[in-house]
């Protein structure tokens, strides 16, 4: 339906625009007219500038969708009945449970009705192997996959990974299929144009556009973050969808968006192509990811934690933790060690240690550069085989950072009482925090009520004297940054407490 016009505004539109137009060109002077002489005009010739021409994606799009699919699935999900509010047995009793799922003699039990939900994904072998996200076929009953061409197929899961989010399907089309070929995502930059192709609220075949916004990302799904941010409008039903360079080839699985409304706001997140290839890669192999497994609770280091610590930067995985028996225990890897290498690789956070653990092959033998008490070390571990449900290495342990003030800190016995309160261990020693003064550092390094001090500048502490002995000791300097090891919550953790410069 066509909105109605304003034929007298628009009229009058059109008439303040001709009278613009007459008054700008009644200004004008051209060399030669008389008014330029008299007016002692300097005539100055226009300068043509070339256009910057933008690239136009067309034939980059006309080239890959035929490789990009709809993905339907089929899940059965549990939806509580309500119980009729009218008579049973009545015509309004038996519309009621027509429309709202209460069939007779369930009244009132948990109804199971199907449930469809839609994703993208891009076929990468001719044969007809798939790539999706995980979140798009986790609870699937059924899958079924729409070519670019309207066909539909079925599909079978080969294999799913819940840690990054990737999963590989296959169907049979009785013949060769279009797909595509994954790139190098570590080519991308930010800047670089990217292109986007999938399903977004069901439109399948929908193509945006925009640039990469940064590499790297850490957005808090698992340890295991390395995503690209894009500007390219990604929606719900994009998920499982390719992202594209301009060369052609898929440099991203389209994963996530960050959304307060529910759409897009211009920040979306892919996998990287090199991590999904490796993924993929296992998957077919094995129909599963077989990935290292350490066995130690790492956290990021401060400036403070640095310092306290004597290293020369806050960068590598501080361990917070080493579970009893597993590979990093029996490889000599201590709590306070800061890992800063895995073989010749850098460890820069522990972000870092985990994916190339994760990387590594179970059962092999991975050298460990570690800095301890302020020297340089090697460990060699041989790692086990990460499971489900275990934590991969380097999930971060609970981290406080400080910034300066009095110590502040009341400590207590641990009791027989405290032990059992607090969950301890039965060889936990030291001294638990038993207040803490507001607007010390103690407060500022994020130090709690409950609290166990278990080290004092690399050194086990048995009891609060001691506890308190190695802290003065420590604390003589001003502007010394100590670290505490402590129990929190069953996990142990580093604090920096940083002394005040002055008094």
């Amino acid at each position: 339906m066509k909105s109605p016009i304003n034929t007298r505004r628009l009229r009058a539109g059109l008439a303040g625009a001709l009278m613009a137009g007459t008054a700008l060109s009644g200004m004008i002077l051209w060399q030669g007219h008389p008014a330029s002489a008299q007016n002692g005009a300097i005539s100055v010739p226009a300068i043509s500038q070339p256009a910057v021409a933008l690239p136009g994606f067309a034939d980059l799009a006309a080239r890959v969708r035929p490789a990009v699919v709809t993905i339907t699935t089929t899940e059965r999900v549990t939806q509580a009945s309500t119980n009729s509010p009218f008579p049973p047995g009545s015509e309004q009793d038996q519309l009621f449970r027509r429309h709202f799922g209460e069939q007779p003699g369930m009244r009132g039990q948990p109804q199971q009705r199907p449930a469809n939900a839609l994703g993208s994904g891009f076929i990468v072998s001719q044969d007809g192997t798939v790539i999706t996200n995980n979140h798009v076929v986790r609870n699937a009953s059924s899958v079924k996959v729409k070519l670019d061409d309207g066909r539909e197929l079925n599909a079978r899961v080969v294999g799913r990974d819940e840690r990054t989010d990737i999963a590989v399907l296959k169907i049979d089309a009785g013949q060769p299929l279009p797909f595509l070929a994954l790139g190098d995502s570590n080519a991308a930059r930010p800047g670089d144009w990217v292109v986007a192709v999938g399903n977004p609220f069901g439109l399948g075949g929908t193509v945006t556009a925009g640039i990469v916004s940064a590499r790297g990302r850490d957005i808090g799904v698992g340890p295991y973050d390395d995503f690209i941010q894009i500007d390219a409008p990604i929606n719900s039903g994009n998920s499982g969808g390719p992202l594209f360079g301009l060369d052609g080839s898929v440099i991203g699985v389209n994963t996530a968006i960050f959304s307060p409304s529910g759409g897009s706001v211009g920040i979306g997140f892919a996998i990287p192509s090199n991590m999904v290839r490796q993924v993929v890669a296992q998957i077919q192999a094995n129909g599963r990811v077989e990935r290292g497994f350490l066995g130690a609770s790492t956290q990021p280091l401060t400036p403070a934690l640095a310092r306290s610590l004597r290293l020369a930067k806050p960068e590598g995985a501080l361990v917070g933790q080493v579970e009893a028996e597993s590979p990093a225990a029996q490889g000599g890897l201590r709590p306070g060690d800061v890992v800063t290498k895995v073989g010749d690789a850098a460890v820069t956070n522990p972000r870092d240690l985990a994916r190339l653990i994760g990387e590594a092959r179970p059962g092999s033998e991975v050298k460990l550069s570690v800095q301890r008490d302020g020297t340089a070390q090697e460990v060699r571990v041989t790692l086990a085989e990460l499971r489900d449900g275990q934590a991969a290495s380097g999930k971060p342990a609970a981290a406080a950072e400080s910034r300066g003030g009095p110590v502040g800190v009341a400590l207590a016995p641990i009791t027989p009482q405290a032990r059992q309160q607090l969950n301890l261990p039965a060889n936990a020693a030291g001294a638990v925090v038993a207040g803490i003064r507001p607007d010390s550092p103690a407060a500022e390094a994020g130090l709690r009520e409950g609290d166990v001090i278990v080290g004092v500048a690399g050194r086990d502490v048995s009891d609060v004297q001691a506890t308190v002995g190695a802290i003065r000791e420590a604390a003589r300097n001003p502007g010394a940054a100590i670290a505490l090891r402590i129990l929190r919550e069953g996990r142990s953790a580093f604090v920096a407490v940083e002394m005040p410069a002055q008094g």
